[in-house]
């Protein structure tokens, strides 16, 4: 979480707001935040951009010191070496976008390529190619859609990303996370968790953005932009990816609103359209309208606000669908809950003749209002049955289409799933559920082997044998959130 104004320092905000560190990304289809992410500058003032470096450092500088500063020429620090950059960190084996260009095709003569490609875009002769429209499954079973950029598409929005994150990361507060350079699901996962265990926290307003991706408004998208951003080759470039249509089934259709899904520059657009709509606003509301200590932390369209009092609480959740409503934006009414949680909901609801307090859901984990052996308040985590079914759904898919291969190829992909499961879900407190995620490989594992033969069912002897060998044994891998956070903001946070 942030404090108001400031970019760095801790990360759950209470009333008075904290401030946050830096901390890691997932950036769709891309191996991470590019090389060269540090920034150059443009002259302070209203007018900034009237002497520009060739590098970031100056343009951050000047953000960081000058909210007001607009910058007027930000398109020379899309170098031809900033696009190969940009290049370099698109995944190799990403999907190509309506041209068909695949990453190693466009590389056999890249530096050629990437001349010629600057030169497009800075003499306005690049155009923007529609998105391939793509579905993936979502963990309630519906299709997520996405917006498979063109290959230079990609190169040129990942460039152009690199340098608005040097304005807008010195704009963007601390309790937001998602799709951030050195920044991550698990950093705010351990902010949450602190503000809970520390603040005052009685009641929880767990939301989702209904359809978020899709329902920007263009409009006011281009005037938010506007406040930091006055070259008008920038905003002009913004425009045509964000105009340039989706193609779906051979057949191109119109996007008047909305950012595609999956492409580099749309989480960022997504960001800078909800630190107006919320994070400023939130931050305002909780400093001159909340009678208690306010928390929030917010990944990309999901976000977590904890209150001391219900009645600030509701008073919020109302000011929340007005304020949303301006902009074209809603709750999905249900993801959307306020609950009673923290360290004295169960006790409360004792007295009142009431059950166990509710859980609520965040960034793939069921947090728990549970006790510790000693009878103290605990925050518990643990993997949403969703998210485990859905992958154990994938996993099962993903054994059939390699059913005739050979144990050994099968084992060492199930390893490299199995390890990525526990590297995100291995928390303190979640032994049981990913030995549960394990022992489903395993069971998946064995109907493949035993339906792919005339040796008839392999039996669990054989079956556990082979899975000792090639699945990972299930162990914590994270550190309690309490320690993480102190380390990471080593001792400079209020909730202490």
């Amino acid at each position: 979480m942030h404090g108001r104004g400031k970019s760095d320092g801790p990360v759950v905000p209470a009333k008075p707001p904290n401030n946050a560190t830096v901390v890691a990304a997932e950036v769709v289809e891309e191996r991470g935040p590019a090389k060269g992410n540090a920034v150059s500058e443009t002259r302070p003032g209203r007018r900034a951009g009237l002497s520009v470096c060739s590098e970031l450092g100056r343009v951050r500088q000047v953000a960081r010191k000058d909210k007001d500063a607009r910058f007027t020429a930000l398109l020379h620090h899309v170098t031809v070496e900033r696009l190969e950059e940009a290049y370099r960190a698109i995944r190799p084996d990403a999907a190509p976008g309506v041209d068909g260009v695949t990453w190693r095709a466009y590389g056999q003569d890249l530096e050629a390529n990437l001349r010629d490609l600057h030169a497009r875009v800075h003499r306005g002769a690049y155009r923007a190619r529609p998105s391939r429209r793509s579905y993936i499954p979502k963990a309630d079973g519906r299709l997520r859609p996405l917006g498979v950029a063109s290959l230079e598409d990609k190169i040129v929005q990942r460039a152009l990303v690199a340098v608005l994150e040097a304005i807008y990361e010195q704009d963007f507060l601390g309790f937001s996370y998602g799709f951030r350079p050195g920044r991550s699901p698990h950093q705010a996962l351990d902010s949450l968790a602190v503000g809970i265990k520390r603040r005052k926290v009685n009641w929880v307003l767990d939301a989702d953005i209904r359809d978020y991706f899709t329902s920007l408004d263009h409009s006011w998208l281009e005037k938010f932009l506007e406040h930091r951003i006055a070259d008008r080759r920038v905003l002009h470039l913004i425009q045509k990816w964000l105009r340039s249509g989706i193609v779906e089934d051979g057949q191109w259709s119109e996007t008047d609103q909305g950012t595609p899904q999956g492409a580099s520059v749309s989480t960022l657009l997504a960001n800078v359209y909800l630190h107006y709509v919320f994070d400023l606003w939130i931050d305002h509301w909780r400093g001159r309208h909340a009678r208690g200590e306010v928390i929030v932390v917010r990944y990309c369209d999901d976000f977590v606000v904890g209150f001391q009092h219900r009645g600030d609480a509701e008073r919020f959740w109302a000011a929340l669908r007005e304020r949303f409503a301006k902009f074209g934006l809603g709750l999905h009414a249900e993801k959307s809950w306020l609950i009673e949680f923290g360290r004295f909901a169960a006790q409360s609801r004792e007295a009142r003749g009431l059950g166990k307090p509710e859980t609520f859901e965040f960034l793939g984990f069921t947090h728990i209002s549970a006790k510790s052996r000693a009878g103290w308040f605990k925050l518990q985590r643990v993997t949403s049955k969703k998210r485990m079914r859905a992958k154990l759904r994938e996993v099962k898919t993903g054994l059939m289409r390699r059913r005739h291969l050979p144990i050994a190829e099968q084992g060492q992909w199930l390893r490299s799933v199995v390890r990525g499961h526990s590297a995100y879900y291995a928390v303190p407190d979640n032994s049981q559920a990913i030995t549960a995620f394990r022992n489903g490989v395993t069971r998946h594992w064995r109907r493949a082997l035993s339906r792919r033969g005339q040796r008839g069912r392999v039996n669990w002897t054989r079956m556990r044998r082979i899975a000792d060998h090639w699945l990972p044994i299930p162990r914590i891998l994270h550190p309690w959130p309490d320690v993480r956070f102190d380390a990471r903001t080593q001792g400079k946070s209020p909730v202490r």
